[in-house]
C-alpha cells in the first residue's frame, strides 16, 4: 500500500469513527469494529447496537468495507475486532498471527441476480452451469472487483467452475464498488451479478418488492455465506481493546443475541441464520 493509499485509509477511519452515526456517552468504553458492507447496509448493526450497548455499557463504533480491507485495518491495528464473511481469507489472517478467537456467528447465502428476462438462461442452474452459460453466451456481468468477501467468493465459484477469471473480457465489469451500488450498476447495464441474499433483501425492499433484478440460481451449497468475529491480535497491537473485543464476540454467540439475529427480518424475510453453536 503507497504512503498515499495509507493516508486516504486513515483519513476515512478517523472520519468514520467521529461521525454522529454511532454515538454514545462519552465516558463508555468504546470498541471499533471493521466490518463488510452487507452487515452495515442491511442495519443488522442498527438493529444490534442498543441491545449490545444496554447490556455492556460498550459504546460500538465500526466502519463496513470490503472484507480484504476490514482485514488490512485490522493488520494496521486501526480497529480492535472484525465482522467478516470470507472464511479462507480470515484462516490466514489468524494463521499469519494478526488476529486470535475466530468465532462464527452467523450466515446466510450468496445469490445470482439478473434481469428477468434472463437473456443468457441462467435461471435454475447450478453455480458451475451459470457461469458457464454466462461465458458461452458473453452475458453481461457485474463483479464488485473490490477484494471484499463477496469478490473473494465469486472468484473460487469461477476457479470451481474451471474458468480463468474473466478480467479481461469486455462483457465482465467491475464496479469497484460496494454491493449495494453494483446491483445498481447491474441494472442499469441490465447485466447479471452476485450478491449475499441479506442485502439483496435489502435492495428489494427499497424497491417496494419490485426490483428490476431477480434471484435467478440459489440454493447451491457452494453459496453458503458464513460470517465470523475476529479479535485483532493483541501481542502484534498493543493499542488494541482486547477485553472489550471479547466482550463482542461473546455477546454476538450469547442465545438471546443468536435469537435477536434471527428474528432480524425485512419484508417478512430472514436476513441471517444464527450458528455460533456449530464451532
Amino acid at each position: 500500500m503507497t504512503w498515499f493509499k495509507r493516508f486516504l485509509m486513515v483519513v476515512v477511519i478517523v472520519t468514520l469513527f467521529m461521525g454522529a452515526g454511532n454515538t454514545g456517552q462519552a465516558a463508555d468504553p468504546v470498541l471499533k469494529m471493521a466490518t463488510t458492507t452487507s452487515t452495515d447496509n442491511t442495519g443488522l448493526l442498527d438493529y444490534l447496537l442498543p441491545h449490545f450497548t444496554a447490556e455492556t455499557g460498550i459504546d460500538w463504533q465500526w466502519v463496513a468495507v470490503g472484507t480484504g480491507k476490514a482485514l488490512a485495518l485490522g493488520k494496521n491495528c486501526d480497529v480492535d475486532v472484525l465482522l467478516v464473511h470470507a472464511p479462507e481469507a480470515e484462516k490466514k489472517y489468524v494463521a499469519d498471527g494478526y488476529g486470535v478467537d475466530r468465532r462464527q456467528v452467523m450466515y446466510n447465502d450468496f445469490v445470482f441476480i439478473g434481469p428477468p428476462s434472463d437473456p443468457a438462461g441462467i435461471k435454475g442452474k447450478g453455480v458451475s452451469g451459470a457461469l458457464k452459460t454466462i461465458v458461452a453466451k458473453k452475458g453481461l456481468f457485474a463483479s464488485r472487483g473490490d477484494n471484499s468477501g463477496t469478490n473473494k467468493k465469486e472468484i473460487l465459484l469461477w476457479k470451481a467452475a474451471g474458468i480463468p477469471l474473466p478480467d479481461r473480457e469486455s462483457w465482465y465489469i467491475q464496479t469497484g464498488q460496494g454491493m449495494l451500488n453494483t446491483i445498481t450498476i447491474a441494472a442499469e447495464r441490465d447485466a447479471y451479478t452476485m450478491t449475499d441474499r441479506g442485502t439483496y433483501i435489502k435492495y428489494e425492499a427499497n424497491r417496494k418488492g419490485n426490483p428490476p433484478l431477480v434471484i435467478l440460481v440459489e440454493g447451491d451449497p457452494d453459496l453458503r455465506n458464513q460470517y465470523s468475529v475476529i479479535a485483532v491480535n493483541p501481542k502484534r497491537c498493543s493499542s488494541v481493546k482486547y477485553d472489550l473485543a471479547v466482550k463482542m464476540s461473546e455477546w454476538m454467540a450469547l442465545p438471546a443475541t443468536q435469537k435477536l439475529i434471527g428474528d432480524f427480518t425485512l419484508m417478512g424475510k430472514q436476513l441471517f441464520i444464527p450458528n455460533a453453536v456449530e464451532q
